[in-house]
């Protein structure tokens, strides 16, 4: 006859309770899954929250915060996103889980044009010994990130380096040559009022910014030649130098717009036609 320990045949209740409490959570993550992969994002996002309340052990809030995160994202709520990744990596149980936190995180802040944030996040992952082997898709997202926040010289260096990508580096550099000087408007309009606004193609408001400060310029001149000093002070600060410094401000405001149509033409283009991993 076989007696067994009455403890033993106490926890055995216990653990077939854990193992079926184990499966079922297994499969209320799955079920999520499928609807994230069916982009029933709202839904998805209903049925993890459910799973998190009733996983006391916190087996899951890795994989739940993480695919709540991808979901936000998916329909581009970024600060929900990025507060469920920051979650998932906090419960992160290695560093492959860590780096994918991150990396996730890195790409809705860019999405998000948060790009000092994202650039803090990817300089951080480079400086950690643990992820060198994952350099080269560290600073593929760097590039990106240079991209969206306008540094289209920055980011053609990045993505040249190696052959990171060739499409988005010549892409990159198109985008740069195109790019108009803020300081060839800005001291041009010193010299010549009006010349930042032709260097830009404003030519109307380059043709009026130039007679206006030839018409006071003339006036102010012509008030302290016929000796009339009081008139002269008054043309000029209030009219000429108004007019002067007006364009030298227009001329920098024409720059940085066209600059930004020219970028966000640019993104567009990469949204629409670039066939590799995108933010």
């Amino acid at each position: 006859m076989i007696f067994v320990n009455k403890k033993i045949l106490a926890l055995i209740p216990l653990l077939l309770i854990n193992v079926f409490s184990q499966n079922s959570k297994q499969q209320q993550y799955e079920y999520a899954y499928n609807l994230y992969v069916q982009e029933k994002f709202f839904d998805a996002i209903t049925e993890l929250k459910r799973l998190q309340f009733f996983d006391k052990e916190n087996t899951f809030s890795f994989q739940t915060n993480l695919l709540i995160g991808k979901c936000y994202k998916k329909g581009a709520k970024f600060d929900d996103a990025v507060k469920y990744f920051t979650l998932a990596e906090i419960n992160a149980k290695n560093d492959s889980e860590y780096f994918e936190s991150q990396i996730l995180n890195a790409r809705t802040n860019i999405l998000r044009r948060a790009n000092k944030q994202s650039e803090r996040i990817l300089n951080k992952l480079l400086d950690d010994s643990r992820f060198i082997f994952k350099t080269r898709e560290i600073k593929y997202w760097a590039g990106w990130n240079f991209m969206f926040s306008n540094q289209w010289q920055k980011a053609y260096q990045i993505f040249s380096e190696a052959g990171l990508d060739t499409t988005l580096a010549n892409l990159c550099k198109s985008v740069d040559d195109k790019l108009y000087s803020e300081k060839f408007a800005k001291y041009s309009s010193y010299l010549i009022p009006g010349f930042g606004q032709f260097y830009t193609g404003e030519y109307i408001s380059g043709v009026l910014s130039l007679g206006w400060n030839i018409l006071f310029g003339y006036l102010t001149i012509n008030s302290f030649v016929e000796e009339r000093a009081f008139d002269g002070i008054i043309i000029g600060n209030l009219l000429w130098l108004r007019f002067y410094s007006g364009n030298i401000q227009n001329a920098e405001k024409f720059v940085i717009q066209k600059n930004l149509q020219l970028s966000n033409n640019a993104l567009e283009y990469l949204q629409k036609n670039f066939s590799g991993e995108k933010p």
